[in-house]
């Protein structure tokens, strides 16, 4: 503690006198343990203890990584001057404590019980009870609990953050429950609180569940079956726009349904929406790798969109599920003629990719090459090495060798 001597003038003479610093008396007093007994108590509020003075958590948390840096333990607390009721309840506190860390949760609740009649301003005691209810299961009772909590919280200007674990813990016990709706808001309003990334992460996950069942719950064969005949209804009467529009609900009530996919990449092929419809077919091949039409689709995109290769073996893709489809053969033909139309052109084009051009440059590729063009029968020996097989579908995409 520091005395500093001012000196000022007036009209009528000079007034000397010492002022202490009360900063430094301040200092000088705020670590005293009585100070901050006293203060405790004329303030409703234990500002000695730690905000996390709570057991830990079995279910409704995953147990949290240890800090990088070990946090100074907070200096025991003065209780010689404390209020006797409260000094009892926070005695009757730490053995609930101990009895919930050996899961005897029963008597974890009588004593939790004995300490609130003796200090009903403690919003931990609430916190703790209602603790050990969601590990009993009994969600519906640690909410009331947690509730309890919050109020009391309000009532005595408790830290928010000791208010926001209390609505956090009201979202996992809705969780548990499959009460979606009820955890979003309450792990919203602990967010609101205070902004915890645990919270924000169950936050996330209660959400991916709530649009899940959703979707789900949208899920109706019937439905999807009146729309998909409404939108053959407008195909055919060349109302594409319109079909999509039916195609796309058919398939939020039907979405594991392939031929769906494939009906939308049709009217997406006729409206020039190429990206959209390959997109689809590929989904459609994704669920039914059986579905010659969605081959077929697939390659007629490919086509317009003059990479000859890869449409080549979409259509091929056809042939081997069916050999005798015409329009798979038909398509095949086509890529074959537009090849052959200008073919140093597309050779050309294909170098332009550097993927092409290191498989050229490769040697032993080249020999390869070679090999199956004096000997077609070799290639089905190479291509029982994928990282061959990758290389020769990659020059059959780019139309720079085809196989008859």
């Amino acid at each position: 503690m520091t005395s500093t001597k001012r000196t000022f003038k007036h009209l009528t003479g000079t007034v000397s006198f010492s002022m202490t610093c009360i900063p430094c008396l301040y200092r000088s007093k705020i670590n005293d343990p009585r100070v901050m007994t006293t203060l405790s108590v004329l303030l409703g509020v234990n500002l000695m203890t730690s905000e996390d003075d709570e057991p830990p958590t079995y279910n409704d948390s995953k147990p949290k990584a240890a800090p990088a840096t070990k946090k100074q333990k907070p200096e025991p607390m003065d209780t010689e001057e404390m209020d006797p009721d409260k000094k009892k309840s926070l005695e009757l506190k730490g053995m609930g404590n101990e009895a919930y860390k050996k899961k005897e949760f029963d008597n974890a609740i009588e004593y939790y019980d004995k300490a609130i009649e003796l200090d009903k301003s403690n919003i931990t005691l609430l916190t703790n009870k209602a603790a050990v209810y969601f590990e009993k299961k009994e969600y519906d009772l640690c909410i009331k609990e947690c509730e309890k909590a919050i109020e009391v919280g309000r009532e005595n200007r408790a830290d928010y953050k000791l208010i926001a674990k209390a609505f956090a813990r009201i979202g996992n016990a809705y969780m548990k429950l499959e009460d979606y709706a009820n955890a979003k808001t309450f792990y919203n309003k602990s967010l609101t609180e205070h902004r915890t990334a645990d919270t924000l992460k169950k936050l996330q996950q209660v959400e991916k569940v709530e649009k899940e069942r959703e979707r789900l719950l949208y899920i109706d064969p019937e439905k999807s079956l009146v729309e998909k005949t409404a939108g053959n209804e407008c195909f055919k009467k060349g109302q594409y726009p319109e079909a999509v529009k039916h195609y796309t609900e058919a398939i939020k009530r039907a979405p594991d349904d392939a031929k769906l996919y494939s009906n939308r990449a049709a009217c997406y092929t006729k409206l020039a929406e190429f990206s959209l419809g390959l997109k689809d077919c590929d989904e459609c091949i994704k669920l039914d790798p059986t579905f010659i039409k969605g081959y077929i689709r697939k390659g007629a995109i490919l086509l317009a969109l003059k990479e000859n290769g890869k449409a080549m073996s979409a259509y091929q893709k056809a042939i081997d599920l069916d050999p005798s489809c015409q329009e798979a053969i038909d398509g095949y033909s086509r890529c074959v003629s537009s090849q052959s139309s200008d073919p140093e052109e597309i050779r050309q084009n294909a170098m332009q990719d550097p993927e092409v051009q290191q498989i050229m440059q490769d040697p032993a590729m080249r020999m390869i090459l070679e090999q199956m063009q004096q000997n077609p029968s070799a290639l089905r020996e190479h291509l029982k090495n994928p990282a061959i097989a990758a290389k020769i579908q990659k020059l059959l995409d780019v139309g720079l060798i085809a196989i008859h």
